[in-house]
């Protein structure tokens, strides 16, 4: 059974009919002691970092997050969900994130490219240009559907997928068992529901 993190902020309607549609048990949980009973978890989010972050230590669920990371178990951060698996967000001044994949998120720099050409916030389909991973199987260099103003800066050895948008920046990752979605899947039509069918399928 998979978890999906009930903690205030996601859109988890959308995370759990994609589930259902691939017929996969998940259930969307909203209480952190029962976290340690589920064998993967998905961990959503829209909105603001530091909004987020306060939902999150609201009732211990961050303390509930980083057990079930530290157990060894899959993890995968969709969208905010990615953005806070990181070190810190510059998003209305610094706020620390869960720590659990080194770097930072970061606002999309205008300087570097057109700012009438590329608007702020990146909507729509784009492109990920992925590595080699058992997240991306049967998959290679999908377009899937992104919603977001900033975006993540971490080393290269954990970026498993890349998007262009005014300038390369990392759009997938991966640190041990922790993975981590820009875009969103639940929303990507047969690619995404392919990549949350390879994440269910982990062994």
């Amino acid at each position: 059974m998979i978890a999906i993190v009930d903690y205030g902020v996601g859109n988890l309607a959308s995370v759990k009919n994609a589930f259902d549609v691939l017929d996969i048990k998940a259930k969307i949980e909203a209480n952190p002691n029962e976290l340690k009973n589920y064998s993967k978890l998905i961990l959503p989010g829209v909105g603001a970092f530091q909004d987020a972050m306060a939902s999150l230590n609201k009732n211990g669920m961050n303390e509930a997050v980083l057990d079930f990371v530290k157990s060894g178990k899959d993890i995968l951060g969709i969208c905010l969900g990615m953005q806070l698996l990181f070190d810190k967000s510059e998003e209305f001044g610094t706020c620390t994130g869960l720590g659990l994949i080194p770097g930072q998120v970061i606002a999309f720099d205008k300087t570097k490219f057109d700012i009438k050409k590329y608007k702020i916030p990146h909507v729509g389909w784009n492109k990920i240009f992925n590595k080699k991973s058992k997240l991306f199987l049967e998959l290679n260099n999908p377009y899937l559907y992104f919603v977001h103003s900033f975006h993540v800066q971490t080393k290269d050895k954990y970026i498993l997928g890349s998007t262009t948008y005014g300038y390369d920046f990392a759009s997938a990752v991966q640190k041990d068992n922790i993975y981590g979605f820009q875009p969103h899947p639940e929303k990507s039509h047969d690619n995404g529901l392919k990549i949350l069918q390879n994440f269910a399928k982990f062994k």
